[in-house]
């Protein structure tokens, strides 16, 4: 310890003055003894439990289990709570409120004696935000991912939480499912603590996490009730402490060579649109230059190696049992940068040299790949000037090119009034299109792309249309479905000046996405466009809604990129 860099909360506890006085006495009143306060790392754990987010309803007991560890270590872990965003209960959207977890995430731990960081994470965007926040303060930061549910189970099929809520329209509509069924799935696909089991967005964050080498090996698959669950929390917890004895920062580690590599590992995995948004903000936090176009560049021609629901068979669990991550990151080692260094001081590609695969049906060899390209596709045209992305591995092989008549939709509620209406002039090569849906417009860009066909196709047997919209799409959700369109329509994008009847042509190879009309047309509309009404004028939604930066920049804060480091903007010291 002596020749340990000194201590951040040491300016909080280590001085024989008053105000360390004022600090130390107040801790006092939870039995804290001496040495607690006697040049010991201080880690901050950070929990994003809440009851009222299931996925993480497990993360107090986790929370325990590190505290163990960092005291094992000789560290001094404090708990705190920040806001917790629960994807399936919270309105709007969670999206919404990513911004605002992270400055309560940042704002914590700049203000308080931490000198190290846990991040206890599960649900969609609990771990996007606290590794933004995290970011902008520039500690030792290590994340554990809260773990995947079990599978769940359906009158003997694997069914996933997540992917099955966009089948149940088309289950009643057309499967005839009676409530009596739909209640008994209920009761089964959510069966055990943990995020959603499927490829969705919140295993994608807890990949992406391990592939940034935010993580210890392994551990984005280990499924929520497992008890290497517990394991991994407790040797994470005594390696924060080793983190901050060797002032292993996230900036370190977080390089654009870890970028690179987060983006080839999300296409071998078929991995959730969300994540290119959520990367791009989390890039912006620590200011390492990323853009759009580099997640076609780095990512679209990769090849796909993982099995797993909503683009393939099966589950999270399965993923465990077969290997988990580190298999596929010892597959994609030709792909990736290799001079990479991970939260336990070793290189992503050196944590994986000894990572046997159990079975090839969900975790593919690169000689043999499920695909031979996967990955994003970023679009480009007159309708999407600064981009919009697809996912092609969960989209139609034959929609891949298509023109079609477009049928438009104002808004969320104006699709939910006429998508059913048996006289709605629409039909399978038509093209949907949803305005409204991005981050100024709902506002906080909520996952409604994938929008439900009409009953009336879906009981012909159509199982899949071109959507487009400047909102995003769930990652259990699959389909045809272009996303993320930029500029957005509330703020005069040319996706708010599509009018029905109009052809679209979208282009997957080409990378392509274009409004067939003529520019004096165009320009004509544009000319007579008014801006819709604010949709609020107080409080944190109005500070977003003047402040969020477009898709194409990760939908963050314009005031909020980059970083502020740890210093105290005063100290009384």
């Amino acid at each position: 310890m002596s020749t340990q860099k000194k201590l951040r909360s040491s300016d909080w506890f280590g001085k024989q003055d008053k105000m360390s006085f004022v600090h130390r006495s107040w801790f006092r009143n939870q039995g804290y003894p001496d040495d607690y306060f006697m040049n010991r790392p201080v880690i901050g754990i950070c929990n994003t439990w809440s009851e009222l987010t299931p996925c993480n309803g497990h993360l107090r007991d986790i929370a325990e289990v590190v505290k163990r560890g960092v005291l094992e270590a000789g560290g001094v872990p404090f708990e705190f709570p920040v806001t917790s965003l629960g994807e399936t209960v919270m309105r709007p959207t969670t999206m919404l409120f990513r911004n605002l977890t992270s400055m309560d995430v940042e704002e914590t731990i700049r203000a308080n004696p931490i000198d190290g960081v846990v991040l206890l994470t599960g649900c969609d965007k609990t771990t996007p935000s606290t590794i933004m926040g995290a970011c902008s303060v520039d500690l030792p930061t290590i994340v554990i991912p809260g773990g995947a549910m079990l599978n769940g189970h359906f009158r003997g099929e694997c069914i996933g939480s997540g992917t099955f809520n966009w089948m149940i329209k088309e289950k009643q509509g057309v499967e005839n499912y009676t409530m009596q069924d739909i209640l008994e799935v209920e009761t089964g696909v959510a069966r055990s603590q943990g995020h959603c089991m499927t490829m969705g967005t919140a295993s994608t964050m807890a990949c992406m996490s391990e592939a940034l080498g935010l993580t210890l090996p392994g551990a984005a698959a280990i499924p929520a009730v497992d008890a290497r669950k517990k394991l991994l929390a407790q040797l994470s917890g005594r390696r924060i402490v080793e983190m901050v004895k060797e002032d292993l920062k996230l900036s370190r580690i977080l390089t654009r060579n870890a970028f690179e590599n987060a983006i080839v590992i999300n296409s071998a995995i078929g991995g959730s649109s969300n994540f290119i948004i959520h990367l791009l903000a989390i890039a912006g936090r620590i200011g390492v230059p990323l853009s759009l176009e580099d997640f076609d560049v780095t990512g679209s021609r990769v090849p796909l190696l993982v099995n797993l629901k909503p683009s393939g068979k099966f589950l999270m669990e399965d993923f465990y049992y077969s290997g988990g991550l580190p298999v596929v990151i010892r597959e994609m080692q030709p792909y990736l940068n290799s001079d990479v260094i991970t939260v336990n001081g070793k290189s992503l590609c050196d944590n994986c040299t000894i990572s046997p695969c159990y079975n090839t049906d969900v975790i593919a060899t690169l000689q043999a790949p499920l695909q031979s390209e996967a990955g994003m596709v970023v679009l480009k045209g007159n309708l999407c000037e600064q981009g919009a992305v697809i996912k092609p591995v969960a989209a139609s092989a034959h929609l891949l090119k298509h023109r079609g008549r477009a049928v438009v939709f104002e808004c969320i509620e104006d699709y939910i009034a006429r998508i059913d209406d048996p006289d709605l002039d629409i039909d399978e090569n038509c093209v949907i299109v949803l305005k409204g849906a991005g981050p100024v417009g709902y506002p906080g860009m909520p996952e409604v792309g994938n929008v439900d066909l009409p009953m009336k196709l879906l009981q012909k047997g159509v199982k899949d249309m071109v959507r487009i919209s400047d909102g995003r799409m769930s990652g259990t959700a699959g389909g045809t479905v272009v996303l993320h369109v930029s500029p957005e329509s509330a703020i005069g994008g040319v996706l708010a000046l599509v009018h029905d009847g109009d052809m679209i042509e979208l282009d997957v190879a080409a990378r392509k996405l274009h409004l067939d009309i003529t520019d004096e047309e165009l320009a004509a509309r544009k000319a007579s466009w008014q801006p819709p009404a604010p949709m609020a004028t107080r409080g944190y939604v109005k500070f977003y809604i003047d402040h969020v930066q477009q898709a194409h920049l990760g939908a963050d804060l314009d005031i909020l990129r980059n970083g502020s480091g740890a210093e105290v903007i005063r100290d009384l010291h």
